[in-house]
């Protein structure tokens, strides 16, 4: 029987968002570097070099010794499939960008993020040739610890976990920013000031999540001013960080909810932002996550992501730095592909003293874009247009099918 922390996996397709980080490089992609650097990561990384397939009645992740999948093209192909070598994961590069694919079910951005640090190291370490300090990376070689393949919280009290003590009830009549005409998924890439997002994090008495936050709903007002409805925004929060462990590799993000009604549309950014530090301080203190894990360990099926349950998400993964890497990467975004549970996903990193962001929505038009890009400008925050895409991330083949 599969243990609480292991991956869930079910063989519905549509219930599988895979998370994609990007880096982007001042130089070319060197493909045939880059592939070496992937597969010597293999054994510092084997969880990552995985196929499908069932035992003893379950699905699981199972070792794949085919070369992971390295393909000089943006273009998606499907993980668990021919042309992915049946991994879970894939690589791709295109001019001076490359990035990484892989489910959401098998890790999230914290548990992501340092294998893609240790490809980057390998891959400049040999495109440069020189010798980068190795401290804070996971290179080939190194002991792998049993706090980052195991049960991340073998010493904490789960089964006797209290229902916390503040929940919130969800509003179900919640704002939705969608399009009933154009369904088209797209991507805008926007470059801020890390020193500017900052001062306002200071003076307005909240965390680049609440600060972002508190921006989006403001522009989703402003974006229809004539609605009544409550804007829920749900930020990401990490179990594990949350109860004490940075090094598991597994998922273990979930989601708060942050509701601005109506009637507290005149609040001034400041007073927004001080509701919102409030509440989510009280969702995630460490009795909340436990109660999680408990509701985890009865393995019940997950949630459908199928059903709406709020008007937006926003995702920060603390990147903060590449160490010695850092003077070679021009941005780092992370991309999911929308589902219905949000309708518009805003992912934010943090490197080289500015902040990334990638906003995600559900269909082309740029008018709420607009909206929020406003509301930055009167924030006092300048932006940088980096770019925008149509969203086409990987696929996936259903899991049951064995390989």
């Amino acid at each position: 029987m599969l243990a609480y922390h292991e991956p869930f996996m079910i063989s519905t397709p549509g219930q599988y968002s895979p998370i994609c980080v990007s880096i982007g490089l001042h130089e070319p992609v060197d493909g045939e570097l880059l592939r070496e650097a992937v597969e010597e990561l293999r054994t510092r990384f084997p969880y990552f070099y995985v196929r499908a397939a069932r035992q003893d009645g379950e699905l699981r992740p199972v070792p794949n010794d085919l070369p992971m999948t390295v393909r000089g093209t943006w273009e998606p192909i499907n993980l668990n499939a021919a042309a992915s070598n049946y991994h879970l994961a894939a690589w791709k590069y295109e001019g001076k960008r490359l990035a990484f694919e892989i489910p959401h079910f098998l890790t999230d951005g914290a548990g992501v993020l340092p294998y893609i640090k240790s490809a980057m190291y390998l891959y400049l370490s040999k495109a440069t040739g020189k010798r980068f300090d190795p401290t804070g990376f996971r290179l080939p070689g190194q002991p792998i610890p049993e706090s980052e393949i195991g049960d991340p919280f073998p010493n904490l009290d789960i089964d006797g976990a209290k229902a916390p003590f503040y929940e919130k009830k969800p509003v179900s009549d919640f704002f939705r920013l969608t399009d009933e005409t154009d369904h088209t998924q797209k991507a805008f890439y926007l470059k801020l000031s890390e020193e500017e997002v900052m001062r306002n994090c200071r003076e307005q008495d909240g965390s680049p999540n609440v600060f972002f936050a508190a921006l989006l709903a403001r522009a989703a007002r402003r974006y229809d001013p004539a609605s009544d409805k409550t804007f829920t925004i749900f930020v990401s929060i990490d179990h594990k960080a949350i109860l004490g462990n940075h090094d598991n590799y597994r998922m273990f993000a979930s989601q708060v909810p942050l509701d601005f009604p109506k009637d507290r549309e005149g609040d001034d950014l400041s007073k927004a932002c001080t509701i919102a530090r409030g509440k989510l301080m009280l969702l995630t203190q460490p009795e909340n996550s436990l109660w999680e894990m408990k509701q985890r360990k009865r393995m019940l099926p997950p949630p459908s992501l199928d059903i709406p349950q709020g008007t937006m998400c926003i995702s920060y993964a603390n990147s903060r730095s590449f160490g010695p890497l850092d003077p070679y990467i021009d941005n780092v975004f992370i991309m999911t592909q929308l589902l219905k549970v949000t309708d518009v996903l805003c992912e934010v990193t943090c490197i080289n003293r500015h902040f990334f962001l990638a906003l995600m929505q559900p269909f082309t038009s740029e008018r709420f874009l607009n909206c929020f890009l406003e509301e930055l400008r009167l924030a006092g925050i300048g932006c940088e247009m980096l770019g925008s895409e149509e969203l086409h991330l990987c696929g996936i083949e259903p899991l049951d099918a064995a390989h």
